[in-house]
């Protein structure tokens, strides 16, 4: 029987009973479709058990129950501060900081404050998700702590803490630029490339220069590609030319379709 047709009962049941998490999502993701006082209920109880288990289960499916708006999404994110207030395992702790990132429109700096404590924790993942928890955020204390997330030593954390900083918001600070810049000779390609992006939206002339550079390098990708159409030079075209040359050659790269990209970024350059 498809997981539409399983009543929100089951649901529950499959995922407080399931030994694997092979259809965790699938399971929290068809509960999320089905905002209702049965399912908030059942939920919000679920996020108040002492159970590890149970908690996460109950943190998840309310961080997306229901869409423009959330189904009582005040009172959850009452409830997820409440929870940060003595929450001690890790596990939990980036579920609530994960699921906040859902529901972050309306923080007040109280809340904002709570947030950015978890900034040196020990975990990881708590961290990463703090860093979404606050991305969007036009804070100062938000922005003060992405700008530290961006140094962080974990690349997936420097990495979407550049993406807060470059894209998610339009702040245009010499702090912010000075963070975006400090990760352009980022060891980890994704992480430069927002760096790159983020100094682009911002028109920082000096970026130019790098981005030739890349690309004299043979090193391409979607986010240079945006970097170079947000800035509009023509003076990119003999540079990508040369990659598009190299890239119909390429294998690999004609099956990833590279070629493809590089032309309709040189098309709409050339507009």
């Amino acid at each position: 029987m498809s997981r539409k047709k399983w009543t929100s009962e089951k649901l529950f049941s499959r995922l407080l009973n399931n030994k694997t998490k092979r259809t965790f999502w699938e399971n929290i993701a068809e509960l999320r479709r089905r905002p209702s006082n049965e399912v908030y209920n059942k939920a919000f109880k679920l996020a108040k058990f002492e159970s590890e288990k149970e908690k996460i289960i109950g943190i998840y499916v309310l961080a997306q129950l229901g869409f423009n708006p959330r189904y009582q999404q005040d009172k959850t994110v009452d409830l997820y501060f409440e929870l940060l207030n003595n929450e001690k395992s890790p596990k939990v702790i980036s579920a609530i900081l994960s699921s906040i990132s859902h529901n972050n429109e309306n923080l007040n700096q109280e809340q904002v404050s709570k947030l950015i404590k978890f900034k040196n924790h020990n975990d990881s993942n708590v961290r990463f998700d703090l860093t979404l928890a606050i991305s969007c955020l036009k804070n100062e204390d938000a922005i003060k702590t992405l700008i530290e997330l961006s140094n962080d030593k974990h690349s997936d954390i420097r990495n979407w803490a550049v993406f807060g900083l470059g894209t998610q918001i339009e702040n245009d600070t010499q702090e912010i630029r000075t963070a975006l810049w400090n990760r352009v000779n980022d060891n980890h390609f994704e992480t430069k490339s927002e760096a790159i992006v983020g100094l682009a939206n911002r028109k920082d002339k000096r970026i130019k220069n790098v981005i030739i550079s890349e690309l004299e390098a043979g090193n391409y990708g979607s986010l240079l590609f945006e970097a170079i159409l947000t800035i509009k030079d023509k003076d990119f075209l003999p540079f990508l030319n040369k990659n598009l040359k190299i890239a119909k050659t390429n294998e690999d790269d004609i099956n990833n379709g590279w070629d493809l990209a590089l032309e309709e970024t040189m098309n709409e350059l050339k507009i």
